[in-house]
């Protein structure tokens, strides 16, 4: 998986772009607020159709424009290209190959990136939402299926809290009120169950060996998925009848994959409550590393590495291991000057971001 020619115009600070990448490391630098995340983020939008800073796609056009455009160019078998028009007054338009994406969801699988940030490295002592979204993001780059039971599943769940408001306070049937969203809900949620618990099996071995050699084999790294549900829908059912008082007056449902979460345990210790600043951070590496793996077997190619200020978030033994992975694969890094980590790297090509402008360095 390579990306070889990236177009913007309008683009966050970016009046106009047309960059070629080369196929292996390449380095964006420049002071910080200049624009360098602007192009991981535009690469990331190709890939999953939206953000990974915003949930709103008007915070990423050019202040007092209408509309940015985005284009990359990208090699896997063959020459592909991912185009999407973001408008402040409209729906976002998406096309593969010249040809309209209709679903964001249809998206996914074209273009597999691997993004990893300073905000990653508090995947592990943030709540569990920061780490099912870690969940939801890599399971829909390699089945599409997921993304397509996510969305329906969170569409029900939105339905049935809107039908516990309406019901607190009220005399009401179960079986006419809610059993039909519950059945719906229990369905779609044993599907998300199953298929991150498959997930999670595959990353924890993968984790486990990663840390170990990262640790120097002194600690290990044990995940587990922690299941809020069991993946049986009678079981669901029955749980969701049985606190339905509880639900109507918290106003939302309180069972599901929507409370999911991820148990990580170094030599017996819960590292997310307990583990040291170095531990948590070796875990959130391990794990990125670890996706990393995982998504290659699952693709036949290695992803793209999106890799957005943290070298210098890690120690020179973590920064060791990261740069074995990112001799495997093409990589975009940014950073704020070409410091000591940075001229560790099999560099192939150095580009100075200022303000919102991008120059080829030799």
């Amino acid at each position: 998986m390579q990306a070889d020619q990236l177009l913007l115009k309008d683009f966050r600070n970016i009046p106009e772009l047309d960059l070629s990448f080369h196929p292996h490391v390449n380095i964006l630098y420049g002071q910080n607020a200049q624009g360098k995340t602007n192009l991981l983020e535009a690469v990331y939008f190709c890939a999953t159709g939206r953000s990974h800073r915003t949930s709103y796609d008007k915070e990423c056009i050019r202040y007092q424009q209408p509309e940015a455009f985005i284009k990359l160019l990208y090699t896997r078998r063959k020459q592909d290209t991912i185009e999407l028009h973001l408008r402040r007054n409209g729906r976002k338009g998406v096309a593969f190959n010249k040809a309209p994406v209709r679903k964001i969801e249809d998206l996914f699988g074209c273009l597999s990136v691997i993004m990893f940030s300073p905000e990653d490295l508090s995947l592990i002592k943030n709540g569990p939402m920061q780490r099912r979204k870690f969940m939801d993001l890599e399971i829909c780059q390699t089945d599409p299926v997921y993304l397509h039971t996510l969305k329906e599943y969170h569409r029900i769940l939105k339905q049935r809290g809107q039908v516990l408001k309406q019901l607190n306070g009220f005399s009401f049937s179960y079986e006419e009120s809610l059993l039909p969203w519950d059945q719906q809900l229990a369905e779609k949620g044993v599907r998300l169950i199953q298929m991150r618990a498959r997930f999670i099996e595959k990353l924890a071995d993968r984790t486990a060996k990663i840390h170990e050699k990262i640790s120097h084999g002194t600690e290990h790294l044990d995940l587990s998925y922690e299941k809020n549900m069991e993946a049986d829908v009678d079981m669901f059912l029955e749980k969701l009848k049985n606190t339905v008082q509880r639900d109507i007056i918290l106003g939302s449902t309180q069972t599901g994959p929507h409370r999911d979460d991820i148990a990580m345990m170094i030599n017996g210790q819960d590292v997310r409550s307990y583990g040291s600043q170095g531990q948590q951070r070796t875990t959130a590496l391990s794990m990125k590393l670890a996706e990393m793996e995982l998504m290659e077997e699952e693709i036949g190619t290695p992803p793209i590495l999106l890799l957005d200020d943290v070298m210098s978030e890690l120690d020179q033994d973590r920064q060791t291991h990261m740069i074995q992975y990112i001799e495997r694969c093409q990589t975009l890094i940014t950073c704020t000057g070409v410091e000591d980590s940075i001229r560790r790297l099999p560099v192939g090509a150095r580009y100075l971001v200022e303000n919102g402008t991008v120059v080829v360095k030799s």
